[in-house]
């Protein structure tokens, strides 16, 4: 094959077990496998389960995508996977996966950051991101809002994080108290089909004047809600479902619109799991339209951890130059989003 080379990604960073075959920002093809049946029983992911789920997934994940994408393993001309952040003994699967593939094909190794991953999935539908975009990140474990620019290239800036629970977070605490399953986030979503989101009152944290612009809070968000569910009067599942999503997209929106018109930025980028949540993206089209801002959102199938947004980060820095990663790179569970490229030594 002549121009760039075909990039395999791997992330296994949680309970998705995924592969994504990505040229010249184009996806070829992609799978994954989910463990999250085994971790419903638990009410959520048990790291040794994840860990093993991958063990077992990983080769028919890969072929698969291969499949798909109508190749095979001597297409592949460089290999991308998630280094971190994510449970430690998942993300070793993955790297020791990718090392082993990139060194039987004799092609560089790449290690990308998670969240960057999902920043990167908004260009496989739609083409590059305008230099600089807003990005809102909303997942199970993050909230962040940044402001990006050449994501091969350049530091990604934090306007705001969360300070405590992150919305996805927030979606499945408030389930298990509603007794919904697991996971949360798509389980609150269908409830709240059926409810009137003003039946029940709930606080928009950091919303007010003297509070930061940017940053973001959903532990009292959460607590209100248990609490309304445990106050004896026992509202209607649905009801509490509804206005907790739309306190939550009321404020991710509000905060990621806001930030766009602060920073003289005309595109907001939502990207991460809770990306999928119908009333997020229902409400950030309607308040971009009126701002008058360009949204990017990944379609649903790219909004959860998959390969194709890691085999996306490669495919950017494989075209960049970028240096591939040590022989020896290896994990960080809890790094800091700082750069797409994410590449610690053993120690």
């Amino acid at each position: 094959m002549t121009g760039s080379p075909v990039v395999l990604g791997i992330e296994s960073s949680c309970d998705e077990t995924g592969a994504g075959l990505v040229r010249d920002g184009v996806l070829l093809g992609q799978a994954v496998a989910s463990s999250m049946d085994e971790h419903a029983r638990y009410g959520g992911v048990v790291p040794e389960i994840a860990a093993r789920a991958h063990v077992h997934a990983m080769a028919p994940v890969v072929r698969e995508a291969l499949d798909r994408a109508g190749l095979t393993l001597a297409d592949v001309g460089a290999v991308a996977v998630t280094t971190g952040p994510g449970l430690a003994g998942a993300l070793q699967v993955g790297v020791a996966a990718a090392k082993g593939y990139a060194f039987s094909l004799g092609v560089p190794l790449y290690g990308v950051h998670h969240l960057a991953g999902h920043v990167a999935a908004a260009t496989l539908d739609g083409g590059p991101l305008p230099d600089p975009c807003v990005v809102l990140i909303v997942s199970g474990g993050h909230t962040s809002l940044l402001l990006a620019r050449d994501l091969a290239r350049d530091r990604i800036v934090h306007l705001g994080d969360t300070l405590d629970d992150a919305a996805g977070e927030c979606f499945d605490k408030v389930a298990r108290v509603l007794g919904l399953p697991y996971p949360g986030g798509p389980a609150i979503d269908r409830a709240a089909r059926e409810g009137d989101p003003t039946a029940v009152r709930l606080p928009r944290p950091l919303t007010g004047p003297r509070d930061d612009p940017y940053a973001f809070s959903f532990s009292g968000l959460k607590t209100a809600a248990a609490r309304c569910v445990e106050a004896g009067r026992e509202p209607r599942v649905a009801d509490v479902a509804a206005a907790l999503q739309e306190a939550i997209a009321d404020v991710l929106t509000r905060k990621a619109v806001r930030a766009c018109l602060d920073h003289g930025i005309g595109t907001l980028v939502v990207v991460g799991g809770v990306a999928a949540n119908s009333r997020v993206r229902a409400l950030a089209e309607r308040r971009c339209a009126a701002a008058g801002i360009a949204l990017r959102v990944p379609p649903l199938r790219l909004c959860t951890d998959n390969g194709a947004m890691v085999a996306a980060v490669g495919d950017l820095l494989v075209r960049s130059g970028a240096e591939p990663a040590p022989a020896d790179v290896s994990v960080d569970p809890s790094a800091p989003l700082e750069f797409a490229a994410l590449a610690p030594r053993a120690t």
